[in-house]
């Protein structure tokens, strides 16, 4: 049994207000922009380019280390690791892993002085890449391990003597994984059960909660828990970090979640009862908890978009041999029309999500700039593009995309897992943050200038006095402001000329971004404190600047790879150049349906839908999820499942 103040409570979870669980966020949240960000800049319709061009070279001291890792961990997975056994036994098997850690892929992201091989965010990604074009059980394990699990919030907040104590252990053999969700709390950690309670002589925590989607948990040796500390006896309390011994007393593995997509990671609901904490083990200050997840989930959260690029990469592979082989009407369908747009689609949104996660890498190794923008952007982005092309190699299969690898090698075809493919990306757009919050997210740094200086203007709560002052305030802000969206570069005709072709897309992006950039004020001088409820309005701007930093991102790539003649003459260009045309669509549509659009009467719907007013939509149907006459039958009893921890001998 846990105590019952870990336990969720309908009426408990009610006490925690809007405004209580906003505040929560904030505090979380990394208030200051010490530096730059080319994000933040375009939001406010500022076109940084010197920012990301020329492209940034990132960490060149680590290149031959990493290039020599790459080569061994495709040599092993070429002839080590079977993607098919994973799939079918739903595991990664043991030889794999201890392949895997014998080659250092536990510590990729881990510093050589700790027992890693220090590799650069750019060579990781890549080798996520090349994992995930294997199967997306192995990047997701050794993301989850490194990016979010022991190593990297260690790395950005952990003591010396924690780092000496467990990063060699992360580096050669232990599993570890990130504990935050809840059975009952997803995204708003005001809602945070899970406790830590300090011993009478505070030499160590009892740590009760039960933690809900805990990825590599199921086998993991150390845990990264975020817990709360009661405010009490002069503590500062606040949801804190601690890393714990998986194997401590009263840590139980209840359940192994099965998914959709995704089979073979080890992903579990975990119990904490009474598990005692050493003091030591504490991670920053009591009440960073919060903080430290999202500062970790910064750069964490390049390891998702890095696996959508691998998955865009092998669907251009299949789509480009399958639509040159299969005739149609007598000739390949990826001579139709309808096909080739599709094929079209799918190589140059590739070529751009590669180009946004190669950019956000190379950025996060040289830390010189502020990425917290451009890293959501680009799990964003990813996330969503990769599904959409996910879902064209699958309509361009036909029928052989919707049937499963294992029954076409059957029956004599090749075996090709375009099914399995578009199952195993759908959980990005909700891992590491949903869509939806996403987009809110960014949405409150992409406003952050505007709160600085009109917040108060806008806070209910705030006193006259204090609003005579924000007004004031906003008014010197918006007179220097305003008049700079009005002209910019992108006007002008022989603006960015060394980009030859790619420059039209340039001058696009510099006169959307002040265009983004007043319809974000006039959304804030409409709605004013009540913005941040038109979420589907912020969603469509934040989606205009992911499209329109995907171009950026694009065009500087393909500007560097056209000077190092690293492709065929021009290929880099005309890949840049019909994305940026697809890309340009998309953001004029996303501008038109910021003011045209049925938001109102969908709410309307929905609350209509929710009160139950359309419930003869439901009759004629059964529920299978609600339990039948068939139940008595069933003779078998829940089981408990424990630790099965990885052994390397």
């Amino acid at each position: 049994m846990v105590s019952t103040q870990t336990q969720p409570h309908g009426d408990g979870d009610a006490q925690v207000s809007e405004q209580q669980a906003r505040r929560v966020a904030e505090e979380a949240r990394e208030a200051e922009w010490r530096k730059p960000s080319f994000g933040k800049e375009l939001f406010l319709g500022r076109f940084r380019l010197d920012l990301i061009h020329p492209h940034p070279e990132g960490r060149t001291e680590a290149r031959a280390r990493g290039e020599d890792f790459l080569a061994r961990l495709r040599e092993f997975c070429e002839s080590e690791v079977d993607p098919r056994i994973i799939e079918r036994d739903g595991r990664v098997p043991d030889r794999v892993f201890a392949g895997l850690a014998e080659l250092g892929a536990l510590g990729m992201k881990i510093d050589v002085e700790y027992g890693g091989l220090g590799l650069s965010q750019v060579d990781y990604n890549r080798a996520l890449m090349l994992t995930g074009s294997v199967h997306p059980a192995l990047p997701t394990m050794l993301s989850a391990h490194q990016s979010i699990g022991v190593p990297q919030p260690l790395a950005l907040f952990g003591t010396e003597e924690q780092k000496r104590t467990f990063l060699p252990r992360c580096a050669r053999r232990d599993i570890s994984a990130f504990l935050l969700t809840e059975p009952d709390v997803g995204s708003d950690p005001a809602r945070l059960h899970a406790t830590a309670t300090p011993t009478d002589d505070g030499s160590a925590y009892l740590l009760d909660g039960v933690k809900l989607w805990t990825t590599n948990g199921v086998i993991a040796d150390l845990l990264i828990v975020m817990a709360r500390v009661p405010k009490d006896g002069g503590r500062r309390g606040g949801v804190s970090a601690f890393v714990v011994e998986a194997g401590s007393p009263g840590v139980t593995v209840e359940h192994r979640n099965e998914f959709m997509g995704l089979r073979g990671i080890e992903n579990g609901v975990t119990r904490f009862h009474q598990v005692r904490v050493p003091a030591e083990n504490r991670v920053g200050d009591e009440g960073e908890g919060l903080k430290i997840a999202l500062t970790t989930l910064n750069t964490g959260r390049l390891s998702l978009p890095a696996i959508c690029a691998g998955a865009g990469k092998w669907a251009t592979k299949i789509a480009r041999e399958w639509s040159g082989e299969r005739v149609q009407w007598g000739r390949p369908i990826g001579e139709h029309d309808a096909v080739s747009g599709r094929i079209a689609f799918i190589a140059a949104t590739t070529f751009a999500m590669e180009a946004v996660v190669e950019l956000a890498g190379v950025m996060a190794d040289e830390e010189r700039h502020d990425i917290r923008i451009e890293a959501a952007l680009a799990k964003l982005y990813g996330s969503e593009m990769a599904w959409l092309v996910a879902d064209d190699l699958v309509q361009i299969r036909g029928g052989r995309g919707f049937e499963t690898a294992e029954s076409l090698a059957a029956r004599g075809e090749r075996g090709v897992p375009a099914e399995q493919v578009l199952r195993d990306l759908r959980i990005n757009r909700t891992f590491e943050g949903a869509t939806e919050i996403m987009h809110l997210l960014i949405a409150r740094e992409a406003v952050d200038a505007h709160l600085s200086a009109a917040g108060e203007l806008i806070d209910p709560e705030a006193s006259m006095s204090t609003k005579l002052r924000a007004a004031a305030r906003a008014g010197r802000f918006y007179a220097r402001w305003l008049p700079s969206l009005v002209a910019g570069r992108g006007q002008d005709p022989r603006a960015y000329a060394e980009f030859g072709p790619l420059a039209r897309h340039l001058r696009f992006v510099e006169r959307a971004g002040r265009r983004l950039a007043r319809q974000t004020f006039y959304g804030m001088a409409r709605w004013q404190g009540g913005l941040e409820q038109r979420q589907r309005f912020l969603g469509r701007l934040v989606d205009i600047g992911a499209e329109l930093f995907a171009m950026s991102a694009s065009c500087v790539r393909a500007q560097r790879m056209h000077a190092e003649d690293a492709t065929p003459h021009g290929a880099a260009r005309e890949l840049a150049d019909a994305f940026c045309a697809q890309a340009t669509g998309r953001v004029e549509e996303l501008f038109t349906r910021l003011w045209d659009n049925s938001d109102d009467s969908d709410r309307t719907a929905s609350r209509n839908v929710l009160d139950g007013r359309y419930t003869f939509l439901e009759d004629g149907i059964l529920d299978p999820s609600i339990p039948g006459p068939w139940v008595a039958q069933q003779t078998t009893g829940p089981s408990e499942l424990h630790n099965q921890h990885r052994t390397i001998e």
